[in-house]
């Protein structure tokens, strides 16, 4: 009976930090029926911003014509450099003013302007130089940051302007078990502004906020639950998780031999 008390006791705080099953569910609360669709109203329309790394390529059926206007970098004297470290080296970055500085044309506002707008302006201003030129331009350094209850938090880089908040979880393993789903804090920093943002992903609302597609620098924070802050001050919770299962089994052998 002594020993069917102890691994009772044992029991009752080993459930104390416990997951439960809705805590480990996402979008819980999600109303859409299947088969029917909405119109998407919140995608971001991305800005360029200083600090911002942009790669401006030029092509046209003149390649001499068009090769003043595109950065070049020697390797030598760089040491053993991988490609997404060299793309660094190839691209202009939008000082603090939100100025860029490119050959001929010279120091262009970019602050404020999308990627495509850009494009325009640069098109616009080439043709003094160049007939029919065909411009392109791309995010050399986009990137979120994911903290906290992920699978592997750190710094994203990211192929394309266009990402939501899922797709970066996803990019950093996935929430573990013991993430808040309730409560992700966004920061983003955005015309000398930080604001912040908690998400809650059981609920459908995360699909109409202005949080769920990301802008650059943005930064994700999963806070952990109850339950993970509890294995984390005590030690003793997380062997009690890992000894209840065998001695439950010691505890029904004994019970079976003693009978």
């Amino acid at each position: 009976m002594r020993l069917l008390s102890l691994l009772l006791t044992l029991a009752v705080l080993t459930a104390s930090g416990c997951v439960s099953y809705k805590e480990l569910v996402n979008f819980d609360s999600v109303r859409m029926p299947q088969g029917k669709t909405e119109d998407i109203e919140n995608a971001l329309e991305l800005r360029i911003q200083p600090r911002d790394l942009l790669r401006i390529e030029v092509e046209s059926v003149d390649p001499l014509a068009a090769a003043p206007f595109n950065e070049a970098v020697t390797v030598g004297g760089l040491g053993q450099v991988s490609n997404q470290n060299l793309q660094l080296f190839q691209g202009y970055l939008v000082d603090q003013d939100g100025y860029i500085d490119l050959p001929l044309l010279g120091r262009i506002e970019v602050a404020g302007l999308t990627v495509e707008s850009l494009q325009l302006l640069v098109r616009g201003k080439l043709k003094t130089y160049i007939v029919d030129p065909v411009v392109s331009v791309r995010y050399l350094n986009f990137k979120v940051t994911v903290l906290g209850e992920v699978t592997i938090p750190g710094v994203i880089p990211l192929p394309n302007s266009r990402v939501t908040i899922l797709e970066a979880l996803g990019m950093a393993g996935d929430l573990t078990d013991y993430a808040n789903r309730s409560s992700v804090l966004i920061v983003r920093e955005q015309d000398g502004e930080r604001s912040y943002r908690r998400l809650n992903l059981q609920s459908d609302e995360i699909f109409a906020s202005e949080y769920y597609y990301l802008k650059q620098n943005d930064v994700i924070y999963v806070e952990p639950i109850k339950a993970r802050t509890a294995t984390v001050s005590d030690p003793g919770q997380r062997l009690l998780s890992y000894l209840t299962p065998v001695l439950s089994v010691a505890g029904i052998v004994i019970a079976l031999v003693t009978r």
